[in-house]
């Protein structure tokens, strides 16, 4: 399909759209004015300032009771949203907080630091920086020490008897 019959039929569909909404809102009109006509009949005003006067006062008492309508369905639903309110958070509270796994993240000491202190504060944590050289003496063995194999093969021969005769 080519973009311009795709565009053109998107025009189409849009201006059908249209036409549905102008439909509802006439249909809509209509359906109050039924309403009001049936439940509402325009009020007689024909006659003296007396009967004027006890229709508006019947009109006002009819307003008054609507009102107190109101009220009581507004605080009905108050209370009802509260209730849920209430009971969402008691789902929530016996439901627990599931932890999410965690993620395994490879990050350095110093750069965890800095994300929890901000980059404002340098903090080093080369602990190796701050420990002392130590250098290791290296022990050397005199020849002299040593000396002669055959001499120390006779020193051992010597102590061997040693243990033998006593």
């Amino acid at each position: 399909m080519t973009s311009s019959r795709r565009h053109h039929l998107k025009s189409l569909m849009l201006q059908i759209a249209a036409d549905w909404i102008e439909q509802e809102k006439k249909e809509v009109e209509l359906a109050k004015e039924a309403y009001m006509a049936e439940n509402c009949p325009s009020p007689d005003l024909s006659g003296d300032q007396a009967a004027l006067m006890e229709i508006c006062k019947k009109l006002q008492q009819a307003i008054d009771k609507i009102d107190e309508a109101r009220y009581d369905t507004e605080a009905k639903v108050q209370k009802a949203d509260t209730e849920i309110d209430d009971l969402k958070l008691k789902v929530v509270e016996l439901a627990g907080v599931k932890k999410p796994a965690l993620k395994k993240v490879r990050m350095s000491a110093d750069a965890m630091l800095q994300a929890l202190l901000g980059g404002k504060h340098k903090v080093n944590m080369d602990l190796r920086a701050n420990l002392k050289q130590v250098k290791k003496e290296v022990k050397e063995e005199t020849t002299d020490t040593v000396g002669d194999w055959r001499k120390n093969i006779e020193d051992k021969a010597d102590r061997k008897k040693m243990f033998e005769t006593s």
